[in-house]
Parts: C-alpha cells; sequence; structure tokens
C-alpha cells in the first residue's frame, strides 16, 4: 500500500483488489462455518470428530512422524496462514501505512486499545478459574469477515476507512502473533531454536546470492517450520519468521532495470522478432531471459507471494480450518456451560472490549496530536469500524485452541466467539450503514 492505499494513490488499484479478494473468501468462509455446525449436530456427528482426529504421517524405518488432520491444519496449513499475515505485516511497516510514527500511530493505538481492554474484561471475569488462560481470546480481530462485512456497504465506504480497518486488523494481528509466541508456549526448545536459526538464515543466504529455484525456499522453508515446531513455540510462528526475511521491495534499482529493459528491447526490435524465432535465434532468447529476469527483480518477493497466496489462504486454508475448527455440538450440557463466565467473558469483551478499546484509543492519539482522523472519516464511523473488530472468528478460534486443551472449555469458547462475532458484524453493518454519507452504491 502506498499512498491512499492504492499504487500512486490511485483507488481500484492493489490495495482495492485485495480488499474485494477478502469479500469471496469471506463468504467461503461462512459457509463452511455453517457446514461445520450442522455436520456437528447431525446424525454424523461422529464422523466429523473422527475425521478431525484421524492421523496422519510418515514413517521411515522405526521412526515415525504423524498428527491428527486438525493438528495438520492448526499446525501445518495456518503456518502458510501466519506467513501471509506476516508479509502483509511486514509490507505496511515497511513501505504501507505503518511506515512512519504518523501514519501508523492510529491503527496500531486502536489496535493496542482494542486487544487490551477486551483482554481485561475477559480476565476480570476469570481470574484464578479454570477460563483464566482464555484471556487472549477476545483480542483478535478477523480482518476477512471484518472487510467483508464492510464491502456489503459499497461505495459509500471512504477510502480512508478502508485503510483504518485494513491497517488496524493487520496491526492486531501483530499483536496476537506476539501474544501466542510468548504466552501460548509452554517450553522451549533450545536446539529448536538453532535449528530454526539455520534454516531462516539460510533463505536470507540463498536470497543474497540470487538463488531462484523455488524448490530450494521451500525446503528451507519447511526445516524451518520443523525446527519452530521442535522448539515448543507453536509451528505457525515459523510462517511469521520467514515472511520478516522476504523481500518486500524490489532487489534492482529501476534505473538499472529500465537499462536493461531498453537494450533488450531495442535488440529484440532491430531483430525479426516472431512468436517463435527466439526458438532458434539465441541472441533473442538472451534478450527476453534478460528482460524476464529484470521484470521478476523488479516485482518484490513479499507482494508475487501475496498475490500467489491469497486465493489458496481464502479459499482453500481458512476454509478447511473453520471446518474442522467451528464445529460445536449444541446439546443440552454445552448449552448450560456456554452460559459461563468464560463464553460471557468472550461476548463481553468482543462486543463491548472493542468498542471501547478502539474508540477511546483512537480518540486519545488524535486529541494528543499525535495523529489525525483520516479524511472523509467522522467519529460515528470509527465507532462503527469498532463494532466489526469485535468479529473475532477465525484468530480467537486458533487462540482458543492454544488456551484450553478441556473440549467442554473450547465448545464453551466457540459458542461464546460464534455469538459475540454475530452480534458484532450486524451492529457494525448497521451503524455504518446509518452514518455512512448516502450515494449510488
Amino acid at each position: 500500500m502506498t499512498v491512499n492505499g492504492t499504487p500512486g494513490g490511485q483507488p481500484g488499484g492493489m490495495f482495492q483488489r485485495f480488499f474485494h479478494s477478502q469479500v469471496a473468501g469471506s463468504i467461503v468462509l461462512m459457509a463452511c462455518t455453517a457446514v461445520a455446525l450442522i455436520w456437528a449436530n447431525s446424525p454424523w456427528s461422529d464422523l466429523y470428530y473422527d475425521l478431525s482426529h484421524t492421523y496422519i504421517g510418515v514413517s521411515w524405518g522405526d521412526a515415525t512422524f504423524k498428527m491428527s488432520l486438525s493438528h495438520w491444519i492448526m499446525d501445518g496449513l495456518m503456518a502458510i496462514f501466519f506467513f501471509v499475515v506476516g508479509l502483509e505485516v511486514k509490507r505496511e511497516i515497511v513501505v504501507g501505512e505503518l511506515s512512519t510514527v504518523r501514519k501508523a500511530i492510529l491503527p496500531v493505538s486502536a489496535a493496542l486499545g482494542g486487544a487490551v481492554v477486551p483482554a481485561v474484561i475477559y480476565a476480570s471475569m476469570n481470574a484464578g478459574g479454570p477460563g483464566s488462560p482464555g484471556w487472549g481470546v477476545p483480542m483478535a480481530t478477523d480482518i476477512a469477515f471484518a472487510l467483508g462485512i464492510l464491502a456489503m456497504l459499497g461505495s459509500r465506504v471512504p477510502i480512508g476507512l478502508k485503510v483504518f480497518l485494513t491497517a488496524l486488523a493487520i496491526a492486531d494481528d501483530l499483536i496476537a502473533v506476539m501474544v501466542i509466541a510468548l504466552f501460548y508456549t509452554e517450553q522451549i526448545s533450545v536446539a529448536g531454536l538453532v535449528c530454526t536459526a539455520v534454516f531462516i538464515g539460510s533463505i536470507v543466504v540463498a536470497n543474497r546470492l540470487g538463488i531462484r529455484q523455488m524448490w530450494i525456499y521451500v525446503l528451507l522453508a519447511t526445516g524451518a517450520w520443523f525446527g519452530v515446531l521442535l522448539s515448543g513455540v507453536h509451528a505457525t510462528i515459523a510462517g511469521v519468521l520467514i515472511a520478516m526475511v522476504v523481500p518486500v521491495r524490489a532487489t534492482i534499482k529501476p534505473s538499472k532495470f529500465l537499462n536493461l529493459a531498453r537494450k533488450s528491447i531495442d535488440q529484440l526490435e532491430s531483430s525479426e522478432l516472431t512468436r517463435e524465432s527466439m526458438i532458434s535465434n539465441k541472441d533473442q532468447l538472451r534478450a527476453l531471459t534478460r528482460v524476464h529476469m529484470a521484470a521478476d527483480d523488479m516485482i518484490p518477493a513479499g507482494l508475487r507471494f501475496e498475490k500467489q497466496l491469497h486465493p489458496v489462504q481464502s479459499f482453500l486454508i481458512l476454509p478447511l480450518f473453520a471446518l474442522f475448527s467451528a464445529g460445536v455440538k449444541f446439546d443440552a450440557e454445552t448449552l448450560s456451560e456456554a452460559t459461563g463466565t468464560i463464553g460471557w467473558g468472550i461476548v463481553l469483551g468482543l462486543f463491548f472490549g472493542k468498542q471501547i478499546g478502539v474508540t477511546a484509543a483512537s480518540w486519545l492519539a488524535i486529541r494528543s496530536g499525535q495523529a489525525d482522523l483520516p479524511e472523509g472519516v467522522s467519529w460515528s464511523q470509527i465507532w462503527g469500524v469498532s463494532c466489526l473488530s469485535g468479529v473475532g472468528f477465525t484468530m480467537s478460534i486458533f487462540i482458543a485452541g492454544l488456551a484450553f486443551t478441556d473440549e467442554t472449555l473450547v465448545s464453551e469458547a466457540k459458542i461464546g466467539i460464534l455469538v459475540a462475532s454475530l452480534i458484532s458484524g450486524i451492529a457494525g453493518y448497521l451503524v455504518l450503514r446509518k452514518v455512512l454519507p448516502t450515494r449510488a452504491e
């Protein structure tokens, strides 16, 4: 993201494409959540739970490495999700809406307020009880759902509000990653961390040497993931660590790129270039290869990965996560437990805590003179976005799976997350529909 959230400051660029890709993904995510809930409460519910606990792995000699399907999704596929999150965070810090203190102070303050207040509300209701580890659950915001709901309001939404919500959610993701790494890690294996450092260092070296073979990076990334898995830190953190060493700026200077491109194109124009002439004309093939490699160096690797992995994340990884994580059996026991302090702590934290935290922190940042209200955005719109930030869903369910080992507590947390996300989404939509300027959509 650059000026006004789009390349060159023009609407309809990278930011708009990213924004609208979240809409379709949120619909698929919602559908998979509905399927999970129906399946978990159907006559085939045993199949649902048996399938999620089916073990998949590999064996060589006497050694075996296996995990359940739900763990492969949580520890494996979600590492790719966190890799994309890491790329987004790095891009925003290096060249985007978090790249300067003045630009970052508002969304970061809002994210901090929207994380701390819900955690305090939850902790005050569960201190010393079995639900106490779950204080991190209501801190998270689901960017896909939040942006999907915002997009339902069409062209009435000012670009400044979209940028604010996106930057807030990305800052929120960074906070969630730090919470997972620091507070939901039981023990640390130094050998695992050393293994991780070696593989990530190898990725840096390979990139500096200009190695282009993708399979080498895939192998090194897999090694880093395995090292984090062995270290005791949650394996998904590997995705963030790897993202931090992926370039988000071009690796070639624009002047060098333009010079190479001009020389190569001049050479091609002076030759009899056809659709197949380069097969036998080696000079043409070399010129085309130079243009291709220079263009490849001009497009940041992080941007390429984001573009390639967003469909995978939106239409495969998150839907699978929702399908095998959102299923809750609504029997009498579960429903009676859902009214306990865990469920209420999550509901109050996500719904009220997010509104209070995001709005109050934003007000303080602007009132202190450290930040400015985005152009075309009103305080009532900020309040509407604070409601949307209470849609926790994906990240909240993920953290709930780390916080609790008892299935009853996990189910109670999931019900609280689903209820809070639903009412937050509806409230945010209704508030914004009321306060946004009326114009043709």
